[in-house]
């Protein structure tokens, strides 16, 4: 807002309990107020004949909270990339080195293997990505703060960029279990782990229908479309993913791929 009377007008909101910062340094300074509507503070400033000059409410910050959250998506693909792997790795040591017969020596049940190594690797790398979701969201809030438009991550609607987040580590950790299963090898299990995460989905686009329905079968075009909290323009060209659908694909391709893996190790020698 604008005033001529900053400091005046600094005094009665303080009073009120707003948070003013000044965004001006003379004449007629700006200054950013949060823990007010702009209602009242038009009344305190009528009410203490404090003139305003420009009085203007910020568009809703917690799509900017969100963008900031999934700005820098280089970090997410990085984070996708080392949970794949990482997932992979935790049967391929084992097959490399030959722990894997002594393994199979003490719970021949293959399947309850695979099984306690999924959900062992899905626990870990839930916390993992939790830490990283919220520790990239307070970094972003420490940003916005500076500019009078933070989110606390109490706000109810700050969850649905936040769970989705920390879900993608372990999604990508246990798929890539899966694939390692699946290929056994380790260098081939890496490339096609890393090629089904990250470049398989920039290889189509939402031009066109066809395109777009195999690109939202992806992982990372479905985190990209469960962290919009905003919303999308409906003039908008291309065709985008449902939030219910790109919750099934989250689901669906690590239970897919532990099925796979479950279905296949009953049926093959180590």
């Amino acid at each position: 807002m604008g005033t001529w009377q900053a400091a005046e007008l600094t005094a009665v909101l303080s009073a009120a309990g707003a948070s003013v910062e000044p965004e001006g340094s003379a004449g007629a300074e700006k200054l950013a107020v949060t823990g007010l509507s702009s209602d009242r503070i038009a009344a305190l400033a009528f009410e203490n004949g404090i003139l305003l000059n420009e009085l203007k409410t910020r568009a809703a910050s917690l799509e900017d909270a969100s963008m900031e959250l999934t700005a820098d998506s280089i970090e997410y693909m990085t984070l996708m990339l080392v949970a794949g792997s990482m997932g992979a790795l935790t049967v391929i040591s084992e097959h490399s080195s030959g722990l894997i017969r002594t393994t199979l020596a003490a719970v021949p049940a293959r399947s309850a293997v695979v099984l306690a190594k999924a959900v062992v690797t899905a626990l870990l790398w839930t916390a993992v990505g939790t830490a990283a979701a919220i520790g990239s969201f307070l970094v972003s809030q420490a940003i916005l703060d500076g500019h009078g438009a933070a989110v606390p991550i109490t706000h109810p609607d700050v969850l649905r960029p936040l769970v989705p987040s920390a879900l993608l580590a372990p999604v990508c950790a246990v798929t890539g279990l899966g694939l390692a299963v699946l290929r056994r090898h380790a260098a081939a299990t890496l490339l096609t782990s890393a090629f089904t995460l990250l470049m398989l989905p920039t290889m189509f686009s939402e031009s066109n229908r066809w395109s777009a329905d195999i690109k939202h079968t992806t992982v990372s075009a479905a985190w990209t479309r469960l962290v919009q909290t905003w919303k999308l323009d409906p003039g908008t060209l291309g065709y985008t993913a449902t939030l219910p659908g790109s919750w099934i694909v989250y689901a669906l391709w690590p239970l897919t791929a532990v099925a796979l893996a479950v279905a296949v190790v009953r049926h093959r020698d180590v």
